[in-house]
C-alpha cells in the first residue's frame, strides 16, 4: 500500500493538495513502512483541471492521498484513479503517526481499506 503526503517537511501532513509543491511517498509492508521517494510538484499551471491532472500524476499511482485539505473537485477527480483521499484530522498531524495508525489499522480494516488490501494480494 502506498501513501502519499502533501507535506512542507516529510514530517507532518501541512498542505493543501492544490498548492502542494512536494509528495512524499511511502509504502507499507505488513508491520512496517518504509520512506519511498520525494516527488516534486512545483509546477505552475493555470488551468483548474490541467493543474489538478498534473498533481494526481504527481501522485505516482499511490493508493491514499493525505492532505490537510482538498477542494470536493479535486477529491473526485483522486477518486476517479482508485487513490483514496483522506484529510488530516488534525493540524499538523505527523506523517510517523498516520503511517502508525494505518499498520494498526491493517489487522480490522475498514470498508475502503479492504479494496487496498485486495488489490495487493
Amino acid at each position: 500500500m502506498k501513501i502519499a503526503f502533501a507535506s512542507k517537511d516529510n514530517i507532518y501532513v501541512n498542505q493543501h493538495f492544490g498548492w502542494c509543491k512536494e509528495f512524499y511517498i511511502y509504502e507499507i509492508l505488513e508491520d512496517d513502512y518504509n520512506f519511498i521517494k520525494s516527488v516534486d510538484s512545483s509546477l505552475e499551471i493555470d488551468d483548474e483541471i490541467e493543474k489538478l491532472t498534473y498533481k494526481i500524476e504527481c501522485l505516482e499511482d499511490s493508493d491514499i492521498l493525505y492532505v490537510q485539505q482538498i477542494g470536493p473537485k479535486a477529491s473526485r477527480m483522486v477518486q476517479s484513479c482508485k487513490i483514496f483521499p483522506m484529510q488530516s484530522s488534525k493540524e499538523n498531524e505527523k506523517i510517523e503517526d498516520i503511517l502508525n495508525q494505518l499498520i494498526k489499522m491493517r489487522s480490522n480494516p475498514p470498508i475502503w481499506m479492504r479494496r487496498l488490501l485486495e488489490n495487493e494480494s
